[in-house]
């Protein structure tokens, strides 16, 4: 599994272009559907940005995550806010560095999330059914688990589209990637450079450095099977954050499994 270190604190900039107000929003709805939850596991929570709003609206968060690093940047974003820091007071939010395929928590939640395809980083044999029985095991009767995973083909989109450039003021990246047809696993290269600390306006003084992510994506139909095999009782699949059935377009599926 990827565990970041530099790219954790560049991770908010490349990222301020994600989705989260639409993952939010499936969040509620799928609450709305299936049984409002108080407490929630976000799993891979990363720097928080999924996990800080849902303790703003009153929920209780547990945020899980393997990068210390991503959870350091957590922290501070909670502590250099006032409402954050309220939310650490209160015991609103915790953040807990664990992996997804061990994680437990001493009282079981009424939901657990994973989304931003992290359960796409889980790539060796195992793996993922390891995490679909610690979420099962950790949620109370009733509750829900709500998640999105890359569609294979959405691999070999970005092998077709590469390489990607991004280029802004202070970060730029060139990824490229290497596509296993046969495993489902794609390798993403990136070279990053960011401006360094105290550079600003006119100054081209520039940190580079290398990331590496690998992922694995899953046969639709097998994930359900082992949703099943774990116990959950209901499972419910969609298409790139609507309420629609997945097509042969879909590029993200999400699923809500129940227990």
């Amino acid at each position: 599994m990827q565990s970041y270190e530099q790219f954790a604190y560049v991770y908010d900039e490349l990222m301020a272009d994600m989705p989260y107000t639409e993952w939010l929003r499936f969040a509620r709805q799928g609450w709305d559907t299936y049984g409002k939850p108080k407490s929630i596991v976000d799993l891979g929570c990363g720097t928080g940005s999924l996990a800080i709003p849902l303790a703003s609206e009153g929920y209780r968060v547990t945020g899980i995550d393997l990068s210390a690093d991503m959870l350091a940047v957590a922290h501070q974003k909670l502590d250099q806010s006032p409402a954050g820091s309220r939310l650490l007071r209160e015991g609103r939010i915790r953040l807990v560095q664990q992996d997804m395929r061990e994680w437990e928590i001493p009282d079981e939640v009424d939901s657990v999330i994973s989304f931003c395809d992290c359960l796409n980083y889980l790539v060796e044999d195992g793996d993922l059914e390891q995490a679909f029985q610690r979420t099962y095991a950790a949620l109370k009767p009733g509750g829900s688990f709500l998640f999105d995973v890359h569609h294979p083909r959405q691999f070999e989109k970005y092998v077709a589209e590469q390489p990607f450039i991004y280029d802004e003021e202070n970060i730029s990246y060139i990824w490229v990637c290497d596509y296993e047809p046969s495993l489902h696993e794609i390798e993403h290269q990136l070279t990053i450079f960011a401006r360094a600390e105290g550079q600003s306006g006119g100054q081209d003084l520039f940190q580079r450095f290398e990331e590496m992510h690998v992922q694995r994506a899953y046969d639709p139909e097998w994930i359900m099977s082992q949703l099943h095999a774990v116990g959950f009782t209901s499972v419910h699949t969609f298409g790139d954050f609507t309420w629609n059935q997945p097509t042969d377009e879909t590029s993200r599926l999400f699923y809500i499994a129940l227990k």
